[in-house]
């Protein structure tokens, strides 16, 4: 079984330097703008910053939230497709969406959300600090055990 992997943004390496974005607008559309971009980075004070994606969630709320059914998950990939035909920017996915994951193309008047871009998530690539990786949530589990494990270790030679 192929295990859903989303990106996942690590807050002591991001700097907030917004090439995330400027790399996904350029892939997905080819501009080099942050609002055509479908990963976004959220500063909270004072000092952290993540990037934020869609999280593809198991039951995600933004496909059922979807009058016209624009809205779909993969079954294969569990990424959250937008069909452009379909969307009249009604914004109600938006608004369901609990991460804040989901953008709002004023130009053409629909949603976009991250597709992985099939895999290799350019945000990724071109994060300058390693901050974005493509992680299923055992990966994410184990890195945060051997975190806490550390701050144990380093908590209990500090006293």
């Amino acid at each position: 079984m192929n295990q859903r992997k989303f990106i996942v943004s690590d807050p002591e390496k991001c700097t907030g330097c917004g090439l995330c974005e400027l790399a996904c607008s350029g892939v997905k559309t080819g501009a080099f703008n942050p609002l055509f971009s479908r990963i976004r980075t959220v500063w909270a004070e004072p000092s952290t910053t993540i990037s934020i994606s869609c999280q593809l969630c198991e039951d995600p709320k933004c496909v059922g939230s979807c009058p016209r059914k624009a809205i779909t998950k993969d079954p294969e990939t569990g990424v959250i497709v937008v069909d452009e035909e379909e969307c009249d920017g009604c914004c109600w996915c938006l608004q369901a969406c609990e991460f804040g994951a989901i953008t709002f193309q004023f130009d053409k008047k629909k949603v976009v959300i991250c597709d992985l871009c099939r895999s290799d998530p350019q945000c990724v690539v071109y994060c300058p600090k390693a901050a974005l990786e493509l992680k299923a949530p055992e990966e994410i589990s184990q890195s945060l055990r051997k975190k806490a494990t550390k701050r144990l270790q380093t908590n209990k030679t500090t006293k």
